[in-house]
């Protein structure tokens, strides 16, 4: 197994990956447990897609899933793609192709070391919703792009390009220098999301679901902001949040 595929084991999980549109390698079945209507299902959804489905015994499915035992897959695997991740400039070079074709703004979301995978879907699916041209993702201490993600996504990751970089701060400014105002969406300010100007080519920052923006990250964004909060609840979910931060993006651009 390649170094960025990954294995999505059990019959639900399997079936959602195929469902979902995630790119699969092939579908791995223990071999006899087939004519199982759930197996059926799987099967029929794998030739659907066009996914090649192996039969296995038990030692080589148990081996090709990591040695988990077949009982704890339910005798059902997939094996991943590697996700066709790319870098900040592509990002750059789709927003500057949306505003040749008219685009008066253009918007990146950048997540700061965001761990959950399903968190990390429901950005992307908002993203592509609003029509950023991009998310870029730190390559360590992060969510990469999983099943879970395509899930949360709702299958919005094949629709608009992910970086996947090592470095946030060089990321910042080379978003910086393609003249986007780089603004973090943070607690730790007085200023509220509705007097904040987001008009035009927005990176927008989103933090780590415990603690938020790093201070490093911080440092380079050239403003926060945070949403108004009347309730007792400390904050939003990190992935709710975004979402109204790119909202309130696409109504000042929009609206």
């Amino acid at each position: 197994m390649a170094e960025d595929n990954h294995m999505v084991l059990g019959r639900r999980a399997t079936f959602e990956a195929l469902k979902s549109g995630m790119p699969l390698e092939r579908v791995l079945v223990y071999d006899g447990v087939e004519h199982d209507a759930s197996i059926e299902d799987v099967l029929k959804r794998a030739q659907r897609a066009g996914v090649r489905v192996e039969f296995l015994p038990k030692r080589k499915f148990e081996a090709a899933c990591g040695n988990i035992e077949g009982h704890a897959s339910q005798g059902v695997a997939a094996e991943t793609l590697p996700f066709p991740y790319v870098g900040v400039r592509d990002v750059i070079a789709a927003a500057n192709a949306r505003q040749e074709q008219g685009a008066a703004c253009a918007l990146v979301v950048v997540c700061d070391h965001i761990t959950d995978a399903g968190n990390l879907g429901a950005i992307v699916r908002s993203a592509e919703s609003v029509g950023a041209a991009g998310v870029v993702i730190p390559n360590a201490r992060s969510a990469q792009v999983t099943a879970a993600t395509y899930k949360t996504s709702a299958g919005a990751v094949a629709h608009i390009p992910i970086a996947r970089i090592p470095n946030l701060k060089r990321a910042l400014q080379e978003l910086k220098d393609a003249g986007f105002w780089v603004v973090g969406a943070s607690e730790h300010t007085h200023d509220l999301l509705w007097d904040t100007d987001m008009t035009g080519r927005i990176a927008l920052v989103m933090g780590n679901e415990h603690d938020g923006i790093s201070e490093l990250v911080l440092k380079n964004c050239d403003l926060a902001c945070k949403l108004p909060q009347e309730g007792a609840i400390s904050s939003l979910n990190v992935a709710q949040a975004a979402t109204v931060f790119m909202y309130e993006w696409l109504r000042q651009n929009h609206g």
